[in-house]
């Protein structure tokens, strides 16, 4: 009976470590993945082009009104990492790699990603990433 209960609070132990290195490990990756996104845009200078971009397209410049009029307060997440670790969760790193080199190999549109991550996360997730990305891209000029 004795070595049941060590047998026991051996193996929750190791739940707990196991649990919190997932947790850390997951944030780091996804604080990492953020900084590195928006490092990229701002010194390759894509960050006008993405501006541009979003402006001139009137569904893409909706969501960033939608994202404006936002209660941020209500929201689940409101950082890069946080986001970042709500996409992986959610949506999988294999997943977005695939939309990521969709994009980039112009198969796939910004509207068909919104249509695609609408599936995978909430309306008050998808709008907390609608605020995220409009701060990203507006309050860092």
């Amino acid at each position: 009976m004795k070595f049941l209960k060590f047998l026991i609070v051996i193996l929750l132990v190791f739940a707990v470590i196991g649990y919190g290195i997932y947790y850390a490990g997951t944030n780091i990756a996804s604080e990492k993945i953020a900084d590195r996104a928006v490092a990229e845009l701002e010194s390759t200078g894509q960050i006008e082009t993405v501006k541009s971009y979003v402006e001139n397209d009137p569904q893409l410049a909706g969501y960033i009104e939608e994202a404006k009029a936002a209660d941020e307060e209500s929201l689940p997440f409101a950082t890069t990492g946080e986001a970042s670790r709500v996409l992986i969760q959610k949506v999988g790193l294999t997943e977005m790699n695939r939309i990521k080199t969709s994009v980039e190999n112009g198969t796939m549109s910004p509207v068909d990603v919104i249509e695609t991550l609408e599936t995978k996360l909430t309306d008050d997730e998808l709008l907390a990433l609608k605020v995220v990305a409009y701060k990203e891209l507006y309050t860092n000029e």
